[in-house]
């Protein structure tokens, strides 16, 4: 499989998806990973940018999922996004939230 652009998208972007593009930044399937949020107050919010520049796309939650194809369906027709299913019950660097990570991608690796 080809090394590819990752952008994982949770709510604030504090802390699923930055420990997700920590612990997934140097895989060797991946050219460059990213994170971003959805929500007004997010550290870094997604943008039309982001989601051009990704060749895959990990939500956490369905509502994720929701809000980018609300927002961006354009820009998603041709892409893929994947719900990981973790909840927004995790902080920053979670020994827990990196197995899950590591469990749920297992599959995309």
């Amino acid at each position: 499989m080809a090394r590819r652009n990752i952008l994982f998208i949770c709510s604030a972007n504090m802390d699923r998806s930055p420990t997700a593009e920590k612990v997934f930044k140097h895989h060797p399937s991946f050219t460059a990973v990213r994170s971003a949020g959805t929500a007004r107050y997010a550290l870094t919010r997604v943008t039309a940018e982001m989601l051009e520049w990704a060749d895959e796309i990990f939500v956490m939650e369905r509502i994720h999922r929701h809000y980018l194809w609300r927002h961006f369906f354009n820009i998603l027709r041709h892409k893929r996004v994947v719900t990981l299913n973790i909840p927004d019950d995790f902080v920053y660097g979670s020994p827990h939230l990196i197995r899950l990570l590591r469990r749920q991608m297992k599959t995309f690796l």
